[in-house]
């Protein structure tokens, strides 16, 4: 058989960041909030899959490895990272002003509210806006699903408590 009938191990992980390299985005803006920093964060999460990938064993799908990956990351950034500021504030600055009623800013206001919630608070409700199970949030988590689902209760409760102030 030809080398192109089996992809390379860099071909296979080349096109499997490239299929997610929107969750990897999306996961990474939830913990900064510079596009300096996100850059800098969706490359150093790139590098850490790239490093982990000879030893993932495809018992997951591809993106539950990925999301563990990232989240990882992310999570020893804040740890590191002494310019993170834990409270982002809600008012918006006078350049971002849009309709109250549009869905951007909509959007805009919900991850500013993400951006409050603890480490992995944030981690288990982006899972689940990207529509994970609670099964697949638990196996990326290593939480029961028992304990997702009764987090996730307590976390939109707190994102609505946090858009009404």
């Amino acid at each position: 058989m030809s080398k192109q009938e089996h992809p390379s191990a860099e071909t296979d992980f080349i096109e499997m960041i490239q299929s997610n390299r929107r969750v990897i985005y999306k996961v990474c803006s939830c913990y900064v909030t510079e596009q300096s920093s996100l850059e800098d964060l969706y490359q150093e999460s790139v590098l850490n899959l790239w490093k982990s990938y000879p030893k993932f064993r495809r018992e997951s799908a591809p993106s539950t490895w990925i999301y563990r990956v990232v989240l990882n990351t992310c999570i020893s950034d804040l740890r590191k990272n002494d310019k993170y500021r834990r409270h982002v504030p809600l008012a918006l600055s006078d350049e971002m002003q849009f309709e109250q009623d549009s869905i951007e800013e909509q959007l805009r206001e919900l991850y500013r509210c993400i951006r409050q919630l603890k480490t992995l608070e944030r981690a288990i409700i982006l899972l689940y806006l990207e529509e994970k199970s609670y099964q697949e949030i638990a196996d990326i988590t290593g939480l029961s699903r028992d304990c997702v689902a009764t987090r996730l209760k307590r976390i939109k409760a707190k994102l609505k408590l946090m858009s009404n102030h």
